[in-house]
Formats: structure tokens, C-alpha cells, sequence
């Protein structure tokens, strides 16, 4: 879950820069006016999770959410490898190019996205929240990290939501798949919340 949002504070503050030159962009510059938005996301995932302090410093131990530079290899890595050439190998300077990097972020931005959704479920469930309360805290988090990631509204909920739905779940609740019954059936009541509350009808 962290390194999810490690992913889209990363992305958000390259996109921010509306050049996408990696040195232009400044992780601490990006969350110092959205303090109030990473605190709400913060809180959501202490409570979805039922974290403690322990667990909640590992976000902090990790770094990303405090300045520090945003490297061409977290990219690559955020973005799935997607703009990897291995044609290309010995010269990686094509990966520093303004187009490439915007190509990493969108990339990055889909999957961080879903992976911070999947995360919050998969807690929410592991920790018996029920799906009124973990949907609510979810949708609330996929609201604001689509607002961080930015690049002029291309991240929308509700797609999140649709990926996630397409992305994850059919594994997760295919009758052979390795989920226990109650995990099948919180997956199962999570959607439905998160349907109802991220792309109704």
C-alpha cells in the first residue's frame, strides 16, 4: 500500500512540473499544499487497515512521502517497465526524454492507482472492516490520489475502479482461486460498494 502511494506522490509531483524533466520535480514542493490531502489518505489507511503507529512509520521509513529525488529507475518501475527497450540497453538516455517520461507517468499513474485500491481492499478485508465503512474509506482515498497524480484529469475513480474490477478480481474469485470463502465474499461486497459509490448507475 505504501509503495502504491510512494508511486503516485512520484508521479503527481513529475506531472505537476508540466515538463516532465525529472529534475525539475520536487516531492516536497508537490505535498506542502496537499497536506490536508495526504493526511485524509494517511488517516484512511491507519483505520482500513487497523494500523498501528508501527506500521504507519513504515510509510515514513520508506522516504516517499518527504523530498528526495525522483529517479528514471522508481519510473520505469512505477510504469511496469512499459517504455523498456531492451534494444536499448547501454544507452537508457531515451528514458529522460520529456514524451517518455509523460508515457511512464500515465502508465504509472493506472497502476499505482489500482494497486492502492487493491491494497486498501485486500486491508480492509484482512482486518474485518465491513465493506460500508472500508468502500467509503477506499473511494475516499482513489478521490484524492486521482487529484495527485493530476495530468489534467486523465485519472478519473471510476476508472480506477473499472481497472481494478477487470484487473483483479476475476483471479481472486474464479471457484480454483487460492482466496478463502470470506475473502471471496468481501471482495465480492467490496465491489458492490465501491460500484456503488465510484461509477453508479
Amino acid at each position: 500500500m505504501f509503495a502504491a502511494l510512494g508511486g503516485v506522490v512520484e508521479i503527481g509531483a513529475v506531472n505537476h512540473t508540466g515538463t516532465w524533466d525529472l529534475a525539475e520535480a520536487s516531492v516536497e514542493a508537490f505535498l506542502t499544499p496537499r497536506g490536508e490531502d495526504m493526511a485524509r489518505i494517511m488517516a484512511a489507511v491507519r483505520t482500513i487497515g487497523r494500523f498501528d503507529d508501527h506500521v504507519m512509520a513504515i510509510s515514513d521509513e520508506l522516504g516517499y512521502l518527504r523530498e528526495h529525488p525522483v529517479e528514471l529507475p522508481f519510473m520505469l518501475l512505477w510504469s511496469a517497465g512499459v517504455t523498456w527497450d531492451p534494444e536499448s540497453a547501454d544507452d537508457l538516455a531515451y528514458l529522460a526524454d520529456p514524451p517518455v517520461v509523460r508515457r511512464m507517468c500515465r502508465m504509472g499513474a493506472d497502476l499505482q492507482l489500482v494497486d492502492l485500491l487493491d491494497a486498501l481492499v485486500t486491508a480492509g478485508i484482512a482486518a474485518g472492516v465491513d465493506a460500508e465503512e472500508g468502500g467509503d474509506l477506499a473511494a475516499g482515498v482513489t478521490r484524492i490520489a486521482c487529484e495527485l497524480v493530476g495530468d489534467a484529469g486523465r485519472s478519473a475513480p471510476e476508472g480506477v475502479f473499472r481497472m481494478w474490477r477487470v484487473a483483479r478480481l476475476p483471479d481472486a474469485l474464479r471457484p480454483d482461486s487460492g482466496a478463502p470463502e470470506y475473502g471471496k465474499a468481501g471482495y465480492r461486497a467490496y465491489d458492490a460498494e465501491l460500484e456503488r459509490l465510484l461509477a453508479p448507475i
